[in-house]
């Protein structure tokens, strides 16, 4: 008697995976690069037995079966090898014999992503399409009230400034005593948000450096681009292109070491450095660099050692309060570099980042706060961090700008926004909302590494391996096989695309706002959303 076959609980069927692999056994030759390049082997050779039933008219005889094999892919069904949609078989396929096919109904999966007691980890950022400033329309359009401008013909200075900004009176009584004024820098209010060396491919920071130069050196604009923690190659501390960077310190501090050691040596001060203390895709917790990309470069620039994953504490240790951090931080930083780079905190968007700034604002070293909301993308954090803890950008935003109005001081402290911002493609929208709302620049990560980089990852938990560091475009993996994929020329050649088009849709948003000269920071009296309580919330206009 034949046995029947064991059932476990972690027994799966393709029918209860997301996402399902079609092929096509006519069109595919077998040629075997679909299952070379899929980078969690979710797809297999496999052999296939065929049952043919064959009857015989009117059935004058009882119908016989007919069986043949034949090789072709066949897709895995264990929990830990699932397909994740990157859809690099098709890609490589000469015949367009494979695809992977979304079906969001099949859900059983969720509840096998904890293998061996482990909580799920991933890459990406929330798995919600859904986004507050996509709502926002942009109702002010100057037409007799004033001068209505030509986005083309008019002359725009669409920069914004970063570090404390002294009022008139003080700074002309400082220059004239010969008193210390604090540091300010002129720059794009695009940012490009934190992402380290480390998170990404050695070919991925060299593009987007390269891309961050071009737009400073050949297009005049100003754009800066933060290192995320784990430091940067000491060849760009040394260069001349170090001004261009914002250097962040974490938790962790890793690449530190190598960043004081480099002190003396620096042609050019850097433009600005971050202290980060949260993040808004994992709120309250460190920084994490998994052990999968902690190779010999990596733990050579973060002064750790291979193969070990790299996580950063929550917190930044003897420092438990507010008044400890401005201190300890923000004061000793500033004097690392005789007090000439702006210094400003990054946290995570929460309910108390308006006691953060009331802080802030009393501390004359302290040049800004940014603040990143919930749809913050990273390259490594636990799934139910992302997906269920945070705060959005939009009301944390427009409580602080509020809070500055209230004390006088919305024209000091610059607000740096992040956290969505394009999470839908529209960059230029969002971005001009959220000034609108406060924001004197906005950062954004996730998105450039889409348009720069071709980033498979969205909201509907397709890819998101950055953690792992198997990435099949090659952005986040510091394995050479996968990031030689990436060719960092055309990475910077993207990067500038984005840039001077972000720059083309910003100024047809300001122009009919009739301000060419400066941003419509706080300028909230042009803006209107269809929903009720979201306008009462943010004292904007309601419109229907």
């Amino acid at each position: 008697m034949q046995s029947a076959a064991v059932i476990t609980p972690s027994t799966l069927s393709v029918n209860d995976l997301p996402w399902q692999i079609e092929w096509d056994k006519d069109t595919c030759t077998l040629c075997g690069r679909c299952t070379a390049v899929c980078p969690v082997s979710a797809i297999e050779l496999g052999v296939h037995r065929k049952r043919t039933v064959e009857a015989t008219p009117a059935l004058a005889k009882k119908p016989t079966n007919s069986y043949s094999i034949y090789h072709g892919i066949r897709q895995r069904t264990d929990p830990a090898y699932h397909c994740i949609g990157c859809a690099m078989c098709n890609m490589v396929c000469p015949n367009n014999a494979i695809a992977p096919r979304l079906r969001p109904e099949a859900t059983t999966l969720k509840f096998h992503n904890n293998r061996g007691g482990a909580a799920r980890t991933r890459g990406g950022r929330r798995n919600d399409g859904g986004s507050l400033l996509d709502q926002i329309k942009f109702i002010r359009i100057s037409m007799l009230t004033d001068p209505a401008l030509d986005a083309g013909r008019h002359e725009f200075n669409l920069r914004t400034l970063l570090g404390r900004i002294q009022p008139p009176e003080e700074g002309l009584a400082a220059l004239a005593d010969n008193a210390w004024v604090p540091a300010v820098r002129e720059i794009y209010p695009l940012m490009i948000g934190s992402m380290s060396f480390g998170a990404l491919s050695p070919n991925m920071w060299e593009g987007l450096v390269m891309g961050v130069t071009y737009l400073n050196e050949e297009m005049g604009m100003p754009v800066r681009m933060c290192t995320g923690e784990g430091g940067c190659p000491p060849r760009l501390l040394r260069s001349r292109f170090l001004k261009y960077m914002i250097l962040q310190v974490a938790s962790g501090y890793f690449g530190w070491d190598e960043i004081i050691k480099a002190l003396p040596d620096m042609k050019e001060d850097p433009c600005a450095i971050e202290i980060k203390y949260g993040q808004g895709a994992k709120p309250g917790d460190g920084g994490l660099l998994m052990w999968y990309k902690v190779n010999k470069l990596i733990a050579a620039i973060r002064g750790v050692p291979m193969g070990v994953s790299l996580p950063s504490p929550p917190t930044h240790q003897t420092q438990y309060s507010i008044e400890e951090s401005v201190a300890k931080m923000i004061q000793s930083m500033s004097m690392a570099w005789g007090f000439r780079v702006p210094v400003y905190p990054k946290i995570s968007g929460t309910t108390t980042s308006t006691a953060v700034l009331n802080n802030l604002v009393r501390n004359p070293y302290a040049a800004g706060l940014a603040i990143d909301g919930e749809d913050g993308g990273t390259g490594a954090a636990y799934n139910v961090s992302m997906n269920h803890m945070g705060h959005p950008i939009a009301t944390n935003l427009r409580d602080c700008y509020e809070n500055l109005v209230i004390s006088g001081k919305q024209n000091e402290i610059p607000l740096i926004a992040g956290g969505g911002i394009g999470k839908n493609g529209n960059l230029a929208a969002n971005a001009a909302a959220l000034i609108m709302l406060g924001a004197s620049a906005v950062q954004s990560g996730k998105y450039i590494m889409q348009a720069a980089a071709g980033c498979l990852g969205s909201e509907h938990d397709r890819c998101n391996v950055c953690n792992i560091g198997v990435c099949p475009k090659g952005i986040t993996s510091q394995d050479p096989r996968l990031y030689r994929r990436l060719d960092p020329e055309k990475v910077a050649e993207r990067l500038v695309d984005v840039f001077l088009s972000f720059d083309t849709e910003l100024r047809k948003i300001v122009a009919p706002l009739g301000r060419s000269t400066s941003l419509p920071i706080g300028m909230s009296d042009g803006l209107g959303i269809s929903d009720y309580h979201v306008a009462e919330r943010l004292k904007i206009k309601y419109v229907v």
